[in-house]
């Protein structure tokens, strides 16, 4: 998951199939990059919404930058235009052959091998 859905899904700002698809996701335990976590514990908010953050952290599996993920990021940043926690999250998707579900479809454009969902429009890949 993308900083991006876990901020909008958090708020209650996703379409009802957006709200759904993240249900079964966070049902299912949810998978994000430390740099979504990193990302999501640098939001400077009120009590309660720090208090979601981290119970959604903590609920969540964290996926660390192993070597594996160090080397796809490196051939992502080579062969393409993208920001380096972008391509760390792009490239723990590919490793770990998950479905990245994030709204900014445009930042992850054209990288080989990963799957996107855009809870915005279901229809999108």
């Amino acid at each position: 998951m993308d900083t991006n859905v876990v901020s909008d899904y958090l708020s209650a700002s996703l379409p009802t199939l957006g709200i759904a698809l993240m249900d079964g996701a966070i049902d299912n335990v949810p998978n994000i990059s430390i740099i979504t976590q990193i990302e999501l514990l640098c939001w400077n908010t009120d009590k309660s919404t720090t208090e979601n953050v981290t119970n959604f952290i903590a609920d969540s599996h964290v996926l660390e930058i192993s070597p594996e993920v160090i080397t796809q990021c490196v051939m992502l940043r080579k062969s393409k235009k993208i920001k380096i926690p972008d391509a760390i999250i792009a490239a723990t998707a590919i490793v770990y052959k998950l479905t990245l579900i994030t709204r900014n479809i445009s930042d992850f454009k054209n990288i080989s091998g990963l799957i996107m969902i855009d809870p915005y429009n279901m229809l999108k890949k």
